[in-house]
């Protein structure tokens, strides 16, 4: 009878023994979960920051993507008539300045202002030779100061009953401003509108210290005579 009580009790306490231990193990795996948890309740704003990033430079990427498609249809297709409407090469100035912003800092001064009232009736005249603004945009954006803490860039574009005009300017930069390359680009573009327009438009540069303008004036009603009795 002793022999079987000790035996019962012995096992007894070998199995309080085990599940004190099972008891403890099972306590570790629940802890280790809550830190496992808690841990995880944290990971996904790191991954949701990270997917903003991403999501970030795709928008750009696709943005600028977007904008190239604008520039290069119009060079490839538009370009080719001799006068586009004021509407199709403000389009054209819009995505080309858009294309070239990505160069910049996002503290850089790029101011554009457009001042255009669509109902205006020269605004959808096939009146502007095309890719004529891109030479003042390219000249600023490629000769121009991007590097210093005041250097701007500054486009400017009105248009009233009477004309239209563009004017870019900028901080020149140290190097020179026109390499012998450009220089050819600026005379042909002059004769360009002499052939086109005349006296109709005028095409002006000008330095002030360190400003650089480049002013496009086009008369629109002897600019519409010198297209249409042109033939178009």
């Amino acid at each position: 009878m002793c022999i079987r009580y000790y035996v019962r009790k012995r096992s007894l306490e070998q199995a309080n023994l085990l599940l004190s231990k099972e008891k403890e193990a099972l306590q570790y795996k629940i802890q280790a979960l809550e830190i496992q948890n808690s841990t995880f309740r944290l990971n996904p704003h790191l991954f949701k920051n990270t997917l903003n990033s991403i999501q970030g430079y795709a928008y750009r990427t696709h943005y600028a993507l977007e904008k190239l498609g604008g520039v290069l249809d119009y060079i490839l297709y538009d370009s080719n008539a001799l006068y586009v409407s004021i509407e199709e090469e403000l389009g054209f100035a819009h995505n080309f300045i858009e294309l070239n912003k990505i160069k910049l800092s996002p503290l850089f001064d790029l101011n554009v202002s457009v001042s255009v009232e669509e109902s205006n009736p020269f605004f959808k005249e096939p009146l502007m030779a095309p890719l004529t603004t891109a030479h003042l945009i390219e000249n600023a954006f490629k000769h121009g100061d991007l590097q210093s803490q005041d250097a701007f860039i500054s486009i400017v574009c009105t248009m009233s009953e009477k004309e239209f005009v563009f004017t870019v300017s900028n901080k020149i930069s140290k190097t020179p401003i026109f390499s012998q390359r450009s220089g050819i680009g600026k005379d042909s573009m002059e004769k360009r509108l002499e052939m086109l327009y005349g006296n109709a438009c005028q095409l002006e540069y000008s330095m002030d210290e360190e400003i650089y303008v480049a002013r496009l004036t086009l008369d629109l009603l002897h600019a519409k005579n010198k297209v249409y009795s042109a033939g178009r």
